[in-house]
């Protein structure tokens, strides 16, 4: 046999003596192992677990404005200035920055660094840190999923109201009459708006138990949505990375040019006086602290796996950190730019309703003799409404008009959004292309966080092996097309209340539980020290005592006291939702049928219980602990770049599909057992231990000079760099077996 060479390698640590004593005749040994220092202090020292292949943003801009429009979706422009105008006005910004910093910014790093340090989705990356901890990934994939079906409604509903402005006049300007000309009865005891949203748009039902039967308008839209959003998502990042320059930026030029029109308005002022006005006492109230931590919560879009997803798409040296105080920043001041524009329109609106309520009571003054003509001056109209006030008894009754009584009506969600927001349209001259203008706004903030929340999904489904190997363009088409057929309880006419049951029960519980097992599983199993050596091995930033104390105590604390402040309000407060009532033309409150509570809870289980049978099951050893995905990311996680390729490739003998399959088990490779290693090679072995690679023979070396004849060969017979050139590998260095 020809003698065996050892490369010239420079000694960078200690050289330990050969594994294989036995020498075979020519001094020589068949492998040596040298040990290279831990580089802990530099950031150079970046291993890449996880795909070697994955997808990657096409740059920064792309990863920083699918973040963008992801974390501000919706809840930025009708949930948000709610919160402020019940909760304190200006002082609710109080406990809702401390909570930001609190709360959101530490749970924020932890999702998109554990993606970016593991290059791994949500299912990845919970069986990498441990493998009981996998339940994790699937209550996030289980929720998102929940979430996903109702979301995109909200989307099929904007899409209705966007095809109906284009219409002049609004349909929902004016209210329809009767063959004999009067307005019907049920849009005259509520308002244009009101109707248009629940008879013309939803043809509401009275009840859930009365759901009636399938709107083939709101299908249509459903569909539409649907395939829409289909087509974004199919190819991953490649098709949506193109989209969320549209869905990121147009929020912004349509919020700015509401806000130019906005804050020349008669009545602006009102509306932002009301809204930001501190009422400092409200701070003592233990629910507006609460309201503060949830809008944080959700506002981020923490626990769904969309962040974790995000960030394995980043390469090892992003500034995660950085990206996270950014994206916190713009989300805080969006909501509150968002909160400017609404209620300085609503204002607007405001101040016209007290004009129309004015008009109406001048009318019944002047009737009654106690203003002399119509066109009275306010301090006239003052004088005469006092002498009403003091005459008894009174004869007929005036409207109360207020400014303030008309903001306090303020609604939220699809309230503020498809009644109070279009009557307020309305009014502007040039109603279509405002609505227009409101719609696709909305429309575009909608799909940026329906990208993200499937994304997040998608990305977890193809951790698992078996769905890995089908086209991602399939698997997508599958999804969306479960999503639309379950989609039809929405399109009946108990769909609104079918989504506020599902926006109640779905998404709160189960999200709460996953941030907190998410917070628990890196800073106290993966550990904290462990996270913050990756963190600065990633920036160049070591995270200091804030990052420490929120991790490890504060953080911990708060998502606890959400989570037991939302099970036990849920328990006190008996759960209704609002039934419109088409007599009253008004909306009244009815409990859930039971049967409809037990599918909420069958839905919060659904989310819950995941992790602890995962963690039974495995801890049993009911189920195998050594799945593809966790032992594939296991050995990319523990191993560096040069003995990537040993534990890949560790049998020679193997077929050669094998040999040249680098992938691993997490990406669908060869699984590996105790048997393929030797007694020598315990999996507790040093991260830096590196296999010296041995030099190939004159013949082989003559071999690979013939398929490239333009590298030269040194006198030994191989090229000067020591590696093979008749082929393409994924590292830099390669073993034979001479």
């Amino acid at each position: 046999m020809a003698a065996t060479k050892i490369i010239d390698a420079p000694r960078n640590g200690h050289e330990m003596a050969p594994l294989n004593t036995r020498a075979r005749g020519d001094g020589t040994h068949g492998v040596t192992i040298v040990l290279t220092a831990p580089q802990r202090n530099s950031v150079q020292s970046v291993d890449i677990p996880g795909e070697p292949d994955r997808a990657a943003w096409s740059g920064k801009m792309q990863f920083f404005l699918s973040i963008i429009g992801y974390s501000v979706g919706l809840g930025n422009i009708w949930r948000f200035p709610y919160l402020c105008q019940q909760n304190g006005g200006g002082a609710f910004l109080i406990p809702f920055m401390v909570m930001l910093i609190l709360e959101g910014i530490p749970l924020f790093l932890i999702e998109l660094g554990m993606g970016q340090r593991m290059r791994l989705g949500a299912l990845g990356v919970w069986n990498t840190i441990h493998p009981w901890l996998g339940g994790i990934g699937i209550s996030s994939c289980i929720v998102t999923l929940f979430v996903a079906l109702y979301y995109n409604v909200i989307i099929t509903w904007v899409f209705y109201y966007l095809f109906n402005s284009f219409r002049y006049p609004l349909p929902w300007s004016t209210c329809p009459t009767n063959s004999s000309g009067y307005e019907l009865e049920e849009c005259a005891k509520s308002s244009e708006t009101t109707y248009f949203w629940y008879r013309t748009t939803l043809d509401a039902a009275p009840s859930m138990d009365e759901p009636g039967g399938l709107k083939w308008w709101i299908v249509l839209c459903l569909l539409l949505s649907w395939t829409i959003v289909f087509f974004i998502v199919m190819k991953g990042i490649q098709s949506s990375g193109k989209v969320v320059y549209f869905t990121s930026l147009f929020p912004y030029i349509v919020l700015t040019i509401f806000f130019i029109r906005g804050i020349t308005l008669r009545g602006a002022g009102a509306g932002l006086m009301h809204m930001y006005t501190p009422k400092v006492e409200k701070l003592l109230e233990p629910t507006v602290w609460l309201d503060a931590a949830t809008q944080v919560f959700y506002s981020f879009g923490l626990a769904f796996g969309s962040l974790i997803a995000f960030g394995s798409y980043n390469t090892p040296k992003n500034n995660c950190v950085r990206d996270v105080l950014l994206v916190s920043v713009c989300n805080a001041v969006t909501a509150i730019y968002a909160s400017v524009v609404i209620f300085a329109i609503l204002g607007f609106k405001a101040t016209v309703n007290v004009d129309r309520c004015v008009a109406g009571n001048t009318e019944l003054l002047v009737k009654h003799d106690l203003l002399p003509f119509k066109n009275a001056t306010p301090e006239e109209y003052d004088a005469a409404f006092s002498i009403y006030n003091a005459t008894e008894p009174k004869t007929f009754l005036l409207n109360e008009c207020s400014i303030k009584k008309e903001l306090d009506n303020a609604a939220e969600g699809t309230g503020l959004a498809f009644i109070v927001f279009t009557q307020a349209i309305v009014e502007l001259p040039g109603a279509p292309f405002w609505a227009v203008l409101f719609f696709t706004m909305l429309l575009s903030l909608g799909l940026g966080s329906q990208i993200g929340i499937l994304e997040g999904m998608l990305c977890t489904l193809f951790d698992i092996d078996i769905i890995k190997r089908v086209k991602k363009q399939h698997v997508t088409g599958v999804v969306c097309l479960f999503c639309f057929i379950v989609g039809f309880i929405f399109c009946t006419g108990a769909g609104e209340y079918w989504l506020k049951m599902f926006d109640s029960f779905a998404g709160t519980i189960g999200l709460v539980v996953v941030a907190l097992m998410e917070m628990i599983a890196v800073i106290f199993i993966y550990g904290h020290e462990r996270f913050t050596e990756d963190i600065y091995q990633m920036t160049g930033y070591r995270p200091g005592l804030y990052w420490q104390l929120t991790w490890r105590y504060i953080g911990p604390v708060i998502m606890v006291c959400i989570l037991i402040s939302s099970v036990v309000f849920m328990v006190i407060r008996n759960p209704t939702y609002g039934a419109w009532n088409a007599e009253l033309g008004a909306v009244e409150q009815k409990n859930y049928p039971n049967w409809v509570m037990g599918i909420a809870l069958a839905m919060i289980m659904a989310g819950v219980l995941p992790m602890p049978i995962v963690f039974l099951m495995r801890s049993f050893q009911c189920l195998k602990v050594d799945l593809d995905i966790h032992q594939g990311s296991i050995r990319r996680n523990e191993t560096t770049a040069s003995t990537k390729e040993m534990i890949d490739n560790d049998d020679d003998d193997d077929e050669e599909d094998d040999e040249n399959d680098f992938s691993g088990p997490a990406l669908g490779g060869h699984v590996k057992t105790q048997s393929d290693f030797s007694e020598d090679d315990e999996e507790d072995k040093p991260m830096t231990m590196r296999l010296m690679m041995m030099r190939p023979t004159a013949a082989a070396a003559a071999a690979a000079s013939k398929t490239n004849p333009t590298t030269p060969l040194n006198k030994s017979g191989s090229n000067h760099l020591n590696v093979p050139t008749s082929r393409k590998q994924n590292f830099k260095k390669d073993a034979y077996d001479v």
